[in-house]
């Protein structure tokens, strides 16, 4: 199986002054849910070449096995510092996609063109497709062939607005995921703040937080591992 995992570019916290990127668990726990799986693994961003990490995660309170594990990986660092430029992949080349949340991609890959195309794609070509956190916001301009939007009559989770609340954070994101995710149509569902929680709909599978991005991680392992070499 190949997986592509999707990650931000943008490290600006909007005007705060504070750096952002992706969050480290996030990648981390399905980095080896799918390692462990004997998948291949493809890194991209945006711009490629390095992905930003948002300095919060790596702290002390944040860590996890997961992440110390990829700290000392020199090959998963390697690729992290060489991810490929978004534009330049095709859906047609990886079996599922996964995008690891943050704060990052509600400035970038919920506007990027590629990404958007990347989504539309893999879901037309009745692939899973899997997103935890903030980046199911990045499905905020995704369409179905029939022009409607993707998430419409969908259920679906995501970072909530009183998790965004306790990060202080509702007045400087370009959106709240929750609240947009229900204005495109979506059936929204969630647990209590920072609790796992994944929700799988079909081929789409969305998790709430850090701590949903194994288990979800997990579910698209067991979605897509009819088709496992």
């Amino acid at each position: 199986m190949k997986v592509l995992i999707v990650l931000t570019s943008h490290d600006q916290l909007g005007d705060t002054g504070r750096r952002t990127g992706f969050w480290l668990e996030e990648l981390a726990a399905p980095y080896y849910r799918f390692k462990d799986a004997g998948w291949e693994i493809t890194l991209a961003s945006p711009k490629g070449g390095q992905a930003p990490l948002d300095p919060k995660s790596n702290e002390e309170r944040f860590k996890t096995d997961q992440t110390r594990r990829f700290e000392a990986d020199a090959q998963a660092e390697a690729q992290l510092a060489a991810t490929v430029r978004l534009d330049t992949v095709s859906a047609d080349d990886f079996d599922t996609v996964f995008y690891p949340g943050g704060h990052g991609p509600l400035w970038d890959l919920a506007e990027d063109a590629a990404s958007i195309r990347l989504i539309e794609r893999i879901a037309a070509s009745g692939k899973p497709l899997a997103l935890v956190c903030h980046a199911p916001g990045v499905l905020r301009h995704a369409r179905n062939p029939d022009g409607s939007a993707l998430v419409a009559g969908r259920r679906v989770t995501g970072f909530t607005d009183s998790e965004e609340e306790f990060m202080g954070l509702t007045k400087v994101v370009p959106f709240l995921v929750e609240d947009e995710l229900i204005a495109k149509g979506a059936d929204f569902s969630k647990a209590g703040d920072f609790e796992p929680y994944v929700v799988t709909d079909g081929l789409l599978i969305t998790g709430q937080n850090p701590a949903s991005s194994g288990p979800a991680a997990t579910e698209l392992v067991a979605l897509a591992g009819d088709g496992a070499a």
